[in-house]
């Protein structure tokens, strides 16, 4: 019951911080310069007819009415028009998002089973040198841009040696997963290596806690301890950030899928950027700012089963 408590609390700040979004992203297109019924309607339009598409566009009404028939609009499935693609942008999101969420999903695997992998290794033989190679690629990765690994993946695994294919999706789905490969890799990179890093300090922090050398003194096995002593509560702050690094990888898909032409939502938002579609960027940053709250929800979720004590924290015993 406390944790049911705990989650319903943590989904009820969510829903206020999705509002606050929407306030701000609303406002945001209302102030900014130049005129969303003019670049609807194109600049050589008539006047008329940037007057009437104003009014059908309530830009005639005080901007807490635009905002409340907008929210309405919204959680209606209505997202206006995109003057990109001259279609709804609810079309738009609801054809080209499930592509990037397949590419985020399998990066998500990626990235949680590598970071867990090499958090795992380098705290159990740390300053040895299986945990020196894990950190010495963990400099280097996290310091490339998820752009540039992807035109290297490109070009070693791709042109070089041919593993893997370089460009759009699959035919089928064991091709699509193939295809999916490289750019999910480079995706998630930094962020997995990252976390492997935290998993590892979480664990050469813990070794020396009183109760893992009392189960050591017990004459426990090491693999009993790592794994059932040890690793649990090493983990939870890796959880916390592997939450939001998973969330943030629609954002910072933009350039990678289109490296890889992969036809996503991501490579979508830079063309709506590009020409300045205003309603197309303010679904962007809804979607982007949903699955952010989805991830927290979840983190949440993860966390308080990890460590019990964060509900009771949040009931103040």
């Amino acid at each position: 019951m406390r944790l049911r408590t705990y989650v319903l609390r943590r989904a009820f700040l969510v829903i206020f911080s999705l509002i606050g979004l929407s306030v701000l992203v609303f406002v945001l297109s209302r102030v900014l310069p130049g005129d969303p019924a003019l670049m609807m309607a194109g600049p050589d339009a008539p006047k008329w007819v940037v007057e009437q598409l104003r009014v059908q566009l309530r830009l005639n009404k005080p901007l807490y009415e635009q905002y409340f028939y907008w929210l309405i609009d919204v959680f209606h499935g209505d997202l206006g028009y995109s003057t990109l693609t001259r279609r709804s942008v609810t079309a738009d999101v609801l054809a080209f998002l499930p592509a990037s969420l397949e590419l985020i999903a399998m990066a998500a695997v990626f990235s949680v089973t590598g970071a867990f992998a090499l958090g795992v290794v380098a705290g159990r033989y740390s300053y040895k040198w299986p945990d020196n190679i894990v950190r010495l690629v963990s400099y280097v990765g996290i310091s490339i841009p998820a752009f540039v690994l992807a035109i290297i993946f490109q070009l070693v695994f791709g042109w070089w040696l041919k593993w893997f294919p370089i460009q759009g999706p699959g035919h089928n789905f064991p091709d699509q997963l193939w295809h999916m490969v490289l750019p999910a890799l480079a995706l998630c990179m930094g962020g997995m290596l990252q976390d492997a890093r935290i998993i590892r300090a979480g664990m050469v922090e813990n070794k020396n806690k009183d109760y893992i050398s009392m189960a050591t003194a017990q004459g426990l096995p090491e693999r009993t301890v790592t794994f059932k002593y040890l690793l649990k509560p090493s983990v939870i702050p890796a959880v916390t950030v592997m939450g939001l690094d998973i969330a943030a990888l629609l954002a910072n898909a933009f350039l990678v899928e289109t490296v890889f032409n992969w036809p996503g939502f991501s490579q979508l938002g830079i063309r709506y950027m590009l020409n300045k579609d205003l309603n197309g960027i303010v679904a962007l940053v809804l979607v982007i700012g949903l699955i952010y709250a989805i991830a927290n929800i979840v983190v949440d979720i993860v966390v308080a089963y990890l460590d019990p004590r964060i509900t009771l924290m949040e009931r103040g015993e």
